[in-house]
């Protein structure tokens, strides 16, 4: 594996580092799949892993509410 240097200004490495944080990975981990998913070299068993990701990110939330048979099929 080889490395690489990166410039950014500090704030915007102090809000992605915690952004990484908080989806559970490093800073690190997170541009190196940034960079897999740019260069196209995602595995397809991976996009599980990204969906799952993605809904943790998701804020919307139904909380208790379920449809009912009723709601599903009213038409008016």
């Amino acid at each position: 594996m080889k490395n690489i240097t990166l410039s950014a200004d500090e704030a915007l490495i102090d809000r992605a580092r915690s952004e990484a944080a908080r989806r559970g990975k490093s800073l690190n981990q997170l541009i190196r799949d940034h960079l897999e998913e740019l260069a196209g070299y995602r595995e397809p068993g991976n996009e599980f892993e990204r969906l799952r990701e993605l809904s943790q990110l998701s804020r919307g939330h139904r909380g208790e509410w379920r449809f009912n048979r009723d709601e599903i099929h009213d038409r008016s």
